[in-house]
């Protein structure tokens, strides 16, 4: 009985600690098709290379793609995209999977990826598989104004549609923190109407102003890549060296000079538990790599199914004691009835006393031993089961 009280107190407290923040995901969104909207493209795989540099996986990446630039026959340079106008970079290359592409890139989808609304048989690969102890970063670029965001030239999706998608996300938990970027004319708006908490947001432009592009490549026709995004890959690029990196938000966002992106980027913090200050101090990392935090936690909650574990537990050992009494007991009653038979076996002379009572006692220790194996491999997987699930149920 000490030595599982030991192991009562040794579960407690290895319970106490979990896992915050476990995973990191992106989503990233370009909602223009034609060919002269190459840039928002280019964006959109500028930011991909740049999560799956610092350590995101595909498979915790959703990239959506409304149009194939790379195979537009308007492209002089077949099966490529290029964000800069040096061609240092083929951004379309090898390794790019594509979640969600063509006419597939609709507000329904989009909005049906954020809060898992989907009918069975779609796959793995097309869902956002979050938890609560995810950290979601979300870009989005393409044509919008006043609080919408265009979804190729054919719907619009608004600030009210996302912030309830996000609200929704919160309630199902699939998100421990968020940071939503977009880079579109009067960008800032977008966030406006956001009202579900653990949210970052940041815009590349004020209402009433355009989203610009940064430069052109003569030999492709186009603009490819656009200011503001261009300037938070240069900062992502040089100051962000790794998945270590000790860079925060605040440094990224102090990065921002309205000469060089000519329009007014913004970024809301009211939405994030402990305000501006705790919003600063977040690593870039902690959204666009996959480093992992672990973090002590002791809500009420978390102790109250640890008890309830423990409880369980208990039931457990008590059965296998009760089954144990009861063996020792049917031990007894066994003894006494072979004694009888082995007097009774002598006073009629077919066998001997002492080999009848050999025999006797080695048929029943054989049976007890077993039944007690059978009972102490049940209470060790008991107790393994519980290590394991514990801090994950936290």
């Amino acid at each position: 009985m000490k030595t599982l009280n030991s192991v009562w107190a040794f579960l407690a407290l290895a319970s106490i600690a979990c896992a915050a923040h476990t995973s990191n995901w992106a989503v990233l969104v370009s909602t223009s098709r034609f060919w002269f909207n190459y840039r928002h493209l280019a964006n959109t795989l500028s930011l991909y290379r740049t999560v799956k540099r610092l350590g995101i996986p595909d498979s915790q990446i959703l990239l959506l793609l409304p149009d194939d630039m790379a195979c537009n026959p308007r492209n002089a340079f077949s099966g490529t995209v290029y964000s800069n106008a040096d061609r240092r970079m083929d951004l379309y290359g090898e390794n790019v999977e594509v979640d969600y592409r063509g006419y597939e890139v609709t507000v329904e989808n989009f909005i049906r990826l954020l809060t898992d609304r989907w009918e069975e048989g779609v796959p793995a690969s097309k869902r956002l598989q979050t938890d609560e102890g995810s950290n979601i970063l979300i870009y989005m670029t393409g044509h919008g104004g006043s609080e919408f965001l265009k979804f190729q030239d054919s719907e619009e999706i608004s600030s009210w549609d996302l912030a309830d998608a996000f609200s929704q996300m919160r309630e199902k938990k699939r998100y421990n923190e968020m940071l939503f970027m977009i880079d579109t004319c009067q960008a800032n708006t977008l966030y406006r109407q956001f009202y579900a908490p653990g949210v970052i947001a940041t815009g590349s432009s004020e209402e009433d102003e355009s989203s610009y592009s940064h430069h052109a490549d003569n030999d492709v026709g186009v603009a490819v890549i656009d200011r503001w995004t261009y300037y938070v890959l240069e900062f992502l690029e040089t100051q962000v060296t790794g998945p270590t990196s000790d860079k925060t938000l605040g440094d990224l966002f102090d990065s921002y000079d309205v000469g060089k992106i000519h329009s007014n980027p913004g970024v809301r913090w009211d939405l994030f538990p402990g305000g501006e200050q705790a919003g600063r101090s977040r690593r870039v990392v902690d959204f666009f790599g996959n480093v992992q935090n672990v973090e002590v936690q002791g809500n009420q909650t978390g102790v109250e199914s640890l008890k309830e574990d423990l409880q369980g537990l208990k039931r457990l050992v008590q059965d296998y004691q009760a089954f144990a009494a009861a063996q020792e007991s049917n031990k007894t009653e066994m003894s006494d009835v072979v004694q009888r038979r082995n007097l009774e076996a002598v006073s009629s002379g077919k066998i001997r006393q002492k080999q009848r009572h050999t025999v006797g006692k080695l048929q029943l220790s054989e049976n007890a031993q077993w039944a007690r194996q059978v009972a102490g491999a049940t209470v060790l997987s008991g107790l393994a089961a519980l290590w394991y699930f514990a801090p994950k149920l936290m």
